[in-house]
């Protein structure tokens, strides 16, 4: 934030101002330090994002009943917190940046920054450290070079033969043994102890013999990534707020009495949405349900997230009612070939993203628990990694169902179908249908494969 700042205040980086509509390029220079904030700002996000989750999992204690059932709502909180961060900078901040400039507008979130890091670290007294236990993507690779190394052997039927650490806790530092599982038996070769490992040293070279503790770790990830896939369709469906809705947005009719509404503002109400419905979700529908289904936190993590998929689906659907509706209308009034908004209030929109947002308190809350809790302790980091992952990849599905549905529905000169420049010629409203059909095709794989998921079993 430092370096944007720089790059809107300071004259030498700061490109000169427009002259009416001439505007000057930027210099070699100013480019730079531009692009270099934006790359540090992605490079401090990706290191922040799936370590603040989990290091503010780990401050509660999982052997304290009390303290798990505020583990759960810590999550929700966690979540409720960043979207009052998300609706101050679409509000507030935008509106200093657009009246009183960029320089300002930049250095008032790299004041908070600050803030924010100070407070950070004024308790560092105060928190439950969990100790570095080396790298987990190392673990891994040893569990597969040790079982392609014993892939002529034949795993034991009795699973006390194979090998562990014979402390109580992991080989890991900070890690809880794992319970063996039945499932993947050829990986459990890594894990038998050869007549020469037991006269020889090789016992401690994990690349040649790996504790059941290690080959669970990895059973797990691979338990884990059916269920880590379906939220990649999801994420696809929410990248379209940001995208197709605003664009089905602008050729709606956006006066409200005197006011002009910019389609992108739309956002705010499902930033609003989950404001709103967190404080709902944690205090009132969790104790409801809790009574019904006898679980700490009202639903489990799986019964979470489907949840929310399920309504991801019918956001979608609204959108395309929404857009039938919009078309419809267009025919009537003889605006086919004509690119401007037609005569249909943009509030009819409001409804898929206050969905939306109703499906992120289920979904997305509901993937940083299910992440953090059936990770391995010393993986924890990098699964929430992988749940930040989907949001990524669904931008990127996005963006190639677009492609390819651009290209299958145009004309020779690339104009026509489905998407056009001029959505009154086109059907917005098949591409939002289809959609709505990959969520729900999702939504069936996402129940199959949570049915047959086995939660982690801690020794």
């Amino acid at each position: 934030m430092c370096t944007l700042t720089i790059s809107a205040t300071i004259p030498g980086f700061k490109p000169a101002e427009c002259i009416d509509t001439m505007c000057p390029s930027a210099t070699p220079a100013q480019y730079f330090v531009f692009f270099l904030g934006l790359y540090l700002i992605a490079l401090g996000t990706g290191g922040i994002k799936p370590c603040v989750s989990s290091f503010g999992a780990d401050q509660f204690d999982d052997t304290d009943p009390e303290e798990r059932i505020k583990k759960g709502s810590f999550f929700n909180w966690f979540y409720f917190s960043i979207n009052i961060g998300a609706l101050i900078s679409s509000t507030v901040i935008v509106s200093i940046q657009e009246n009183a400039g960029w320089g300002l507008g930049f250095s008032i979130p790299t004041l908070f920054m600050g803030v924010a890091i100070t407070s950070f670290f004024s308790g560092t007294p105060l928190y439950r450290f969990q100790n570095p236990g080396g790298s987990p993507l190392t673990r891994v690779c040893q569990v597969l070079v040790a079982t392609f190394r014993k892939r002529n052997l034949e795993a034991p039927t009795d699973y006390s033969l194979l090998y562990e650490a014979p402390d109580k806790t992991s080989e890991s530092t900070g890690s809880r043994k794992l319970d063996h599982t039945d499932e993947m038996k050829c990986l459990d070769k890594a894990a038998v102890i050869l007549d020469a490992e037991k006269k020889t040293e090789g016992i401690s070279d994990p690349w040649r013999l790996c504790t059941v503790t290690q080959v669970e770790e990895l059973k797990i990830l691979i338990r884990m990534f059916p269920i880590w896939a379906t939220g990649i369709i999801f994420s696809a469906a929410y990248a379209q707020m940001s995208t197709l809705f605003i664009e089905q947005g602008t050729m709606m009719d956006r006066t409200v009495g005197s006011f002009s509404i910019p389609a992108a503002s739309l956002l705010t109400f499902n930033i609003i949405t989950v404001i709103l419905l967190v404080p709902i979700y944690d205090m009132l529908l969790i104790p409801i349900a809790r009574k019904f289904t006898g679980k700490e936190r009202g639903f489990s993590e799986l019964q979470r997230m489907g949840i929310g998929l399920f309504i991801s689906v019918v956001s979608i659907s609204v959108a395309a009612l929404v857009e039938m509706k919009r078309l419809a209308m267009a025919e009537a009034l003889g605006l086919v070939d004509e690119d401007v908004p037609v005569p249909i209030s943009i509030l009819w929109q409001i409804p898929q993203f206050i969905l939306f947002g109703a499906a992120e308190i289920f979904t997305v809350i509901g993937q940083y628990e299910f992440f953090y809790d059936q990770s391995p302790d010393s993986m924890r980091s990098l699964c929430s990694a992988l749940s930040l992952l989907t949001s990524s990849l669904g931008s990127y599905l996005s963006s190639f169902m677009l492609t390819i549905v651009t290209a299958m529905t145009s004309d020779e000169d690339g104009k026509g179908g489905w998407i056009p420049d001029n959505l009154n010629g086109g059907h917005l409203d098949y591409f939002f249908w289809l959609l709505a059909g990959l969520g729900f095709f999702n939504m069936v794989v996402y129940v199959f494969c949570a049915k047959r998921y086995k939660q982690k079993r801690v020794a």
